[in-house]
């Protein structure tokens, strides 16, 4: 290998060094920036990132001569449209947070409860088994209630052929004739969701508290906490001329 080829072949590892240390360099950056990012700046880049796709759909619309907002609404199922709408007309229903009466109060805690309820569709649905007289399992298996068992009539001339049925339709399809009543015996897991339901709204209610954090220090002479930092100011250099007429005020003893 001449001395031209050497200086040569110099030339290209000393490039290939400073191409990887530059890489580095770059990656070192990058990793730097994203440990310094926090999860509200992520959340701001990803709400900068949607935007400028809306933009971007938006510009594309119209250049076509398209309506933006009916080719979005395009992207949505009927059933979809539904529940959005419902999903929007509870969250205007609940928007009211005041105070009324213990009857509002009492009902905006039992619709809050109701989202809470997940029901079960297996124990359902072997009911609804027994009543119509069908295979054990069959329900289940179809996954999903047959139109048979929406207009099931236990007193519009079906015909029950077991008084296990009859008892079991007369059980099932109550109405304001039914003379049955507190003959469910709940199971275990329900007993169980019950009793943690009332340990999570007591441990709820028991952290809830709405003492102040300074009622400690003695009389509350502020209305918020910009005051309070104004009076603690204001006591570190007049307290010492203002706590005898204080007092006075206090025993009634002022002139």
């Amino acid at each position: 290998m001449t001395m031209d080829e050497r200086k040569a072949k110099m030339e290209q590892l000393r490039a290939k060094m400073r191409s990887s240390t530059k890489a580095n360099r770059a990656s070192l950056t990058e990793e730097s920036v994203r440990a310094k990012m926090t999860a509200r700046d992520a959340a701001r880049l990803e709400r900068q990132r949607k935007l400028a796709e809306v933009l971007r759909t938006q510009a594309e619309a119209e250049d076509r001569g398209e309506d933006v907002e009916r080719q979005k609404n395009w992207e949505w199922t009927i059933e979809e449209n539904d529940n959005w709408e419902k999903k929007k007309a509870r969250k205007a229903r609940r928007a009211d947070y005041e105070f009324h009466d213990d009857a509002h109060a009492a009902r905006r805690r039992y619709k809050k409860d109701l989202d809470l309820i997940k029901p079960d569709l297996a124990a359902y649905s072997r009911q609804k088994e027994v009543v119509l007289g069908l295979a054990p399992g069959s329900l289940a298996k179809s996954g999903s209630s047959s139109s048979a068992l929406t207009t099931f009539d236990p007193s519009g001339g079906q015909v029950v052929p077991s008084a296990e049925q009859r008892m079991a339709a007369e059980s099932f399809y109550r109405d304001a004739n039914t003379l049955l009543y507190a003959d469910n015996k709940p199971t275990e897991d329900a007993i169980d969701r019950v009793v943690g339901k009332i340990n999570r709204d007591i441990d709820k209610k028991g952290k809830f508290s709405r003492k102040r954090l300074n009622e400690d220090e003695g009389d509350i002479t502020y209305i918020n906490e910009r005051n309070r930092v104004f009076n603690k100011k204001i006591a570190r250099y007049y307290d010492k001329y203002t706590s005898e007429i204080r007092a006075s005020f206090e025993r009634g003893t002022a002139l």
